[in-house]
């Protein structure tokens, strides 16, 4: 029997300049625990922080590397120094409980940190990209394996032009982007900022919040999907875990925000 894993490698841009390094070193140490408590009880999930600036995660689930990412870059406190996240997703015969991720050797792993290569040299870099197998002889989902490349390309299309939203958005705009993610309601954002409903709407359409966000919950969606030879239920699991993290950031959110006050 395989287990369906996402893995991303997650460096930090310009983490050597502005003598920051050791500022960010801590708040990654802060960020392992923080996806440990997202994923507890929940899925499954191997983290760790090395070489100073890089935090890797293995998890259950075609889709969860990607949820947490995603919502990592949304909470994520420093403008200048933005994450990006080498990903990839397939299946192993390992259990991910047993893994030690500092040793193991996976053709996952390698696509991870080729996916995260490829952003490390872009001039304006995305913070997302994929990088997935084309092993035609390895077991995956019915058919992906004839159309891995057409996929791969399609999901990284997506993922730039999300990207391109993402980075036409004001401070504001982002601010109120994420904190809808996480309270999924305008009311709420807008007694958090303690601005007009009115205002946060105009921050929500300018800033293009729900093509963003939709756009998230698509790749969401479609890499559930694909768990087609699995027993558990991958929709369930991830609107699980997405629960947990907006419960958790929501009951936090001066810990997770610190700029609220800013937007205000």
């Amino acid at each position: 029997m395989t287990n369906p894993i996402s893995v991303f490698i997650m460096d930090v841009s310009h983490s050597s300049k502005g003598n920051i390094g050791s500022e960010l070193s801590e708040y990654l140490q802060q960020l392992e625990a923080r996806i440990a408590k997202w994923t507890e009880n929940i899925v499954a999930t191997q983290i760790t922080h090395r070489a100073g600036d890089e935090l890797v995660v293995v998890s259950n689930g075609y889709a969860t590397a990607y949820t947490l990412a995603f919502y990592l870059s949304r909470i994520w406190e420093y403008a200048d120094h933005k994450p990006y996240f080498g990903l990839s997703f397939g299946d192993i015969q390992e259990d991910v409980n047993t893994l030690n991720v500092e040793t193991w050797i996976h053709p996952l792993m390698k696509q991870a940190r080729e996916a995260n290569d490829f952003l490390k040299k872009q001039q304006n870099r995305a913070q997302f990209h994929f990088q997935l197998a084309d092993f035609p002889n390895e077991k995956s989902p019915e058919g992906f394996n004839a159309y891995g490349i057409q996929f791969e390309t399609l999901l990284n299309v997506i993922l730039t032009l999300q990207q391109e939203q993402m980075n036409e958005q004001t401070e504001i705009q982002s601010l109120v982007c994420s904190l809808f993610l996480i309270l999924a309601q305008q009311n709420k954002v807008s007694h958090c900022l303690g601005r007009s409903a009115s205002t946060v709407s105009s921050h929500m359409k300018k800033g293009k919040t729900d093509a963003i966000l939709h756009a998230f919950q698509n790749v969401v969606n479609v890499l559930d999907s694909l768990e087609t030879d699995h027993k558990l239920n991958p929709s369930s699991a991830s609107k699980l875990l997405q629960r947990n993290i907006r419960q958790i950031v929501s009951n936090q959110l001066d810990d997770y925000f610190p700029s609220i006050e800013g937007g205000k």
